[in-house]
Formats: structure tokens, C-alpha cells, sequence
């Protein structure tokens, strides 16, 4: 398995949108069209060119993992797009953590960042549990300091210092 920044390619893209697809729709069923994420389509201008980054997990060419950092401020990113197909997660492969950990060191970079923000449907309790082991916090909308958009589904906010 290899985890690598995205870089523009028509096969990578259309694995990216499958992974998507079938985490969010066919797993989830929260019926998110792709239309409502024309990031997935721009991903150098829209997470890479402003001092985020977007990174893919390959296993023989084939997506099965994806998470992205879209910078919002001088010192606040979101975590975007974090999925992985389901034989990816837990043991052995642990994938949603190694990603998770690739974007945290890169953050390491990123001096400035001080908190990372997310959205996640309500109805997702695996992400929900996932994200407070790796130690986010629920906070309420209007607690939330950044604006950016998300396909909303009834989502939760969750909020995580990164100089801790």
C-alpha cells in the first residue's frame, strides 16, 4: 500500500470518485451527489494551491484510501474526505489512521495551523468514534470559527487542536 499526494490524473480521479461514491452512497447512503463536491475535481487549485494538500492510498493502483487538508485560515484547516473502503479499516491495514497520521505530520510543517475542524453526518457513529480516539471534540455550529462549504446531512462539527 502506498500513500502519496494526489497529482492529476484522469485513472486516480475516477478511483477517487468511486471510493467516494461508495462510501457515501452505497455504504452511508446519505445520497451526496458528486455535482455537490466539484472540489474532487479540483483538488491542486482547491486543497494543494493555498497550503493544504490532498493525499491518496494506492494498493496495485487501485484508490482505497483518501484524506485532504483544505486550509481556511492562518490557523485553522479542515479535514476533508477522509475514506476508506471497509476491508482498508482497522487491523491489519489500519488505513484511516495512517492517513490520518500523514496529514497530522504535514500539518507539523505548517507551522501557523493551530486547529484542525470537520464535518461528518450524524448518522455516521464509526467516523464519530474514529475522530475521538484521535482525540477531536464535538463542538456546536455556532462555536464553529470558520466558514467553508459541505454537503450538510444533518452533520456534526468537531474541532481539534493541533499544538497540544
Amino acid at each position: 500500500m502506498n500513500i502519496e499526494p494526489y497529482h492529476t490524473d484522469a485513472k486516480l480521479t475516477a478511483g477517487l470518485v468511486d471510493l467516494i461514491e461508495y462510501c457515501q452512497n452505497e455504504e452511508a447512503h446519505l445520497g451526496i451527489k458528486m455535482i455537490e463536491q466539484p472540489d474532487v475535481f479540483e483538488i491542486e487549485h482547491h486543497y494543494q494551491e493555498n497550503g493544504g494538500n490532498f493525499w491518496v492510498a494506492t494498493d496495485k493502483k487501485r484508490v482505497v484510501g483518501s484524506i485532504g487538508l483544505l486550509k481556511v485560515g492562518q490557523e485553522t484547516a479542515v479535514l476533508k474526505k477522509l475514506f476508506t473502503y471497509p476491508e482498508y479499516r482497522g487491523e491489519p491495514h489500519r488505513l484511516g489512521r495512517h492517513l490520518f497520521q500523514t496529514l497530522l505530520d504535514y500539518t507539523c510543517a505548517q507551522t501557523d495551523l493551530k486547529k484542525l475542524v470537520l464535518d461528518t453526518p450524524m448518522g455516521e457513529k464509526r467516523s464519530h468514534f474514529f475522530y475521538e480516539k484521535q482525540g477531536f471534540k464535538l463542538i456546536s455550529r455556532e462555536k464553529l470559527t470558520v466558514d467553508y462549504e459541505f454537503p450538510d446531512r444533518n452533520s456534526l462539527i468537531y474541532e481539534r487542536s493541533l499544538k497540544d
